[in-house]
């Protein structure tokens, strides 16, 4: 029996070279050569066979086919003549390598190869069946290792080397190369194999304390102290907490001394109503809803540097201590007022244990204090057929004494703040026109304590028994809390010259914020930090009716997690539906459209594209390439650098509307940005092809989209930061700053990492399935409220602190 010629037919066209397949053909083509017989190569075209075998060898004597390549050295070499002790260990070292050796691959595994095959070649001469399935097995991961690490294993570099030599892998090496698609080792990313522009990188370390420093940037975020009596719905979210984390997440990322500061506001009259309907005292109430707040908003990833409660000595110290410096300075005066008073409950009733008629608009379910449909604030005496709501009855009016602060007195120095400060910081529309519409108006006289129990103890003979109006104290709780943070809290809260204090919040919270308490500040005497910009956001509404805290209606934080939909979605959507200066509407058609049509369509498409592309092993190997300067140079008329420009004006637009806290176009500006980077790549005519026929065009597409993905991170940390942080994670780059101008701060020979999907498509019928659940059932606070007590059981009876 014997062969002058085989024939090889390639099923599935050239392997790639780190595949078994490729390491098969190399196997066949060295036996082959060493015994002499000839190889045709044939392709399936010329085959009647539907095997999905890469390929198979046919004899032409015996007329036969073998299909693995192992076994094909075995025939050539004619094993079965051999010994029989050789032929065993002949097969004990082909099992070997069937069984171990061919597992391994050269991009994770290249040490552990290395090593295995270095304990094998002591058994191996340089010829025959063994050396020709282990060269063919090996040849990948040891044409690609590094020198340094061949070289820790003698044997192997000397039967290698050997092997490289002989007249049959000589012979080989050529028709296998053009007959196998090139592969790279992939390197597994670390700090090692990182070469990033080290004036980049952004830490930021929640666990130190941050403190102004002078000459430096002292930048001052509070969000709106969201009320601790329920659990807070999206419109809450984007009106104070979210819009201020945004922007405390950028001002960090270009370099700010930043401190973000918000809790629990707990005190007043709306606590005592929620404990009263949940059968529990204040204090408990307070203790699980801050509880409820802080697991929100931990999981809507909101970057607070401290996140407190007003209910603390520390808020009762610094309030009776302004109180005092106010009251001495002659900014505190005494009246007589008209209170409904309950006789049934024996007590005067606050303002929001009143319900009634509203006298502005006739909505009949109008607080004491405010009303919700038309937004006035109200005196309780002035609804029409009012209520006490702890039992339905008619209240009367008594008179009471109490406290007030002189706004009127302070108006003037008021104003002049006003003025001073919507100017130099650039207020928000909204918030500097409701401001004026107060000062227009003329500020009077106003009420500065409460017949309660639950708040900060009023200081003053004669009044032991009232507590401070909650809108008195509630201002004071942000350097309450900044106190609870840190000793030294006066460096931020009485540094006007250092620290610039930014202020987020729904409108109606604006006067508190503007007139009543900058005018606190000002009654003090004091050298305090007032407040520099303003950012107010109009009414989030939800499909086609309203969120409201009382009635469930709308989507609370809680329901936000049992949709599955990762926060940054949830963020991504409710900021770019950011009602900066009119109302917006929450729809779930837009929610999912969102995601599926922007998300993942545009900004994932982009940055899954680059590094899939940089990762192919058959072209770059995850390994940064460098740009032709020629391409990229200031003035180049290519499309290398009107890609470079067009992105240097759009991130200085970005920076702009950030730095003005315009939230919602600068989201607008960082979707352009990867928008950019779609019709870069689409321009570029990005593809395999591009590669192979026009590799310096192809390394320069690279170099600077997968810098435009490192810009990326930059730009949508502020709104999406876990997805900021994957897409480091694939760069394997770290978080870096928001820069000036766009460069190539992913350096030639840098390794990225591997890919993740930044986001997943969202079926379509989920929409209705939400709308179901979510649509105005009062159902948001389940989770969260304790099932209430018998009606007769606290009728009457007013919630223990």
């Amino acid at each position: 029996m014997t062969n002058s010629s085989i024939s090889l037919v390639q099923n599935l066209g050239a392997p790639a070279a780190n595949t078994a397949a490729a390491a098969g053909l190399l196997k066949v083509l060295i036996a082959a050569q060493a015994t002499g017989i000839a190889v045709e190569l044939v392709n399936t075209d010329k085959a009647t066979s539907g095997s999905k075998l890469p390929f198979w060898v046919v004899l032409s004597s015996p007329q036969t086919t073998l299909y693995d390549a192992n076994a094909v050295v075995r025939f050539l070499y004619k094993t079965g003549s051999l010994p029989l002790a050789e032929r065993i260990l002949l097969e004990q070292h082909l099992e070997w390598e069937e069984k171990t050796l061919s597992g391994l691959d050269a991009d994770s595994h290249m040490e552990e190869i290395l090593a295995a095959a270095d304990a094998r070649v002591v058994w191996l001469g340089n010829s025959g069946a063994a050396a020709a399935v282990f060269f063919g097995a090996l040849y990948f991961a040891l044409s690609n290792a590094k020198p340094a690490a061949l070289g820790a294993f003698p044997a192997l570099q000397q039967w290698y080397t050997g092997q490289l030599e002989s007249p049959a892998v000589t012979a080989a090496l050529p028709v296998y190369s053009a007959n196998v698609i090139k592969v790279l080792v992939r390197e597994e990313p670390s700090l090692a194999n990182r070469n990033v522009n080290s004036d980049v990188e952004f830490t930021y370390d929640p666990a130190k304390k941050v403190l102004p420093v002078e000459g430096q940037n002292n930048i001052l975020i509070t969000s709106a102290l969201p009320y601790v009596n329920n659990v807070p719905h999206l419109g809450n979210i984007i009106g104070s907490t979210l819009s201020a984390d945004v922007f405390a997440r950028y001002s960090r990322a270009r370099g700010n001394n930043t401190l973000f500061i918000c809790g629990t506001d707990e005190y007043g009259t709306a606590t005592e109503t929620k404990a009263l309907e949940e059968g529990v005292s204040c204090r408990e109430l307070c203790d699980k809803y801050n509880s409820v707040h802080k697991e929100v908003y931990d999981w809507f990833d909101l970057s607070f540097d401290h996140f407190g409660r007003t209910s603390t000595e520390k808020q009762t110290e610094i309030v009776q201590d302004i109180f005092r410096r106010t009251h001495a300075n002659g900014f505190v005066s005494q009246e007589t007022t008209t209170q409904l008073y309950c006789e049934q409950c024996s007590r005067f009733l606050a303002d929001r244990f009143v319900e009634g008629t509203c006298p502005h608009c006739s909505y009949e379910d109008a607080r004491g204090d405010q009303c919700d449909a038309c937004g006035k604030l109200l005196d309780a005496v002035e609804l029409i057929d009012p209520r006490c709501k702890l039992d339905g009855n008619r209240p009367v009016v008594r008179e009471s004494n109490h406290l007030c602060l002189d706004l009127d007195r302070l108006e003037p120095r008021c104003a002049e703040f006003v003025k001073r400060s919507s100017e130099a910081g650039a207020w928000s529309a909204n918030g500097l026109a409701i401001t004026n519409s107060w000062l227009r108006e003329g500020l009077k006289p106003r009420t500065i304590t409460r017949d309660l129990k639950w708040g900060v103890p009023v200081p003053l003979a004669g009044y032991e028994s009232k507590v401070f109006y909650v809108w008195f104290d509630a201002c004071i709780g942000y350097p309450s809390i900044t106190a609870a943070y840190t000793d030294e809290w006066e460096r931020w809260w009485k540094n006007p010259a250092n620290v610039k204090l930014f202020q987020f919040m729904g409108k109606d919270n604006v006067p508190f914020h503007t007139v009543v308490f900058p005018s606190t500040q000002i009654a003090t005497g004091q050298d305090w930090t007032f407040l520099h910009h303003i950012s107010v956001c109009e009414y989030l509404n939800y499909e086609s009716g309203k969120f409201s805290k009382s009635r469930g209606v709308g989507v609370f934080g809680n329901n936000a997690r049992q949709t599955g939909v990762p926060p940054d979605v949830w963020r991504y959507y409710l900021l770019s539906s950011r009602p900066e200066s009119s109302d917006t509407v929450f729809t779930w058609a837009n929610f999912v459209s969102c995601n599926n049509s922007v998300l993942l369509n545009n900004i994932g498409n982009f940055c899954n594209r680059v590094v899939k592309f940089l990762n192919d092993n058959t072209k770059y190997a995850g390994v940064i390439t460098a740009a032709d300067p020629a391409r990229i140079a200031p003035g180049a008329d290519t499309l290398d650098r009107r890609f470079i420009d067009d992105i240097n004006v759009l991130l200085a637009q970005y920076v702009e509307q950030m730095d003005a806290v315009h939230i919602r176009a600068a989201l607008t500006t960082a979707r352009d940005i990867s928008a950019r980077g779609n019709q870069y790549l689409q321009e570029s005519n990005l593809s395999n092809a591009l590669f192979s026929e026009a590799r310096a065009q192809c390394d320069t597409v690279m170099a600077l989209a997968s810098n435009l993905v490192y810009l990326l991170s930059a730009v949508f940390c502020p709104f999406m930061p876990s997805t900021a942080a994957s897409i480091c994670r694939q760069l394997n780059a770290p978080q870096r700053r928001v820069p000036d101008t766009f460069a190539l701060d992913l350096k030639p020979g840098h390794v990225i990492g591997k890919a993740e999907y930044l986001f997943t498509r969202i079926d379509e019928k989920k929409v209705d399935q939400w709308l179901a659940e979510f649509g105005g059932s009062s159902t948001a606070e389940a989770s969260a409220a304790k099932p209430k007590k018998e009606k007769k059981s606290k009728k009457g009876k007013p919630a223990q602190a």
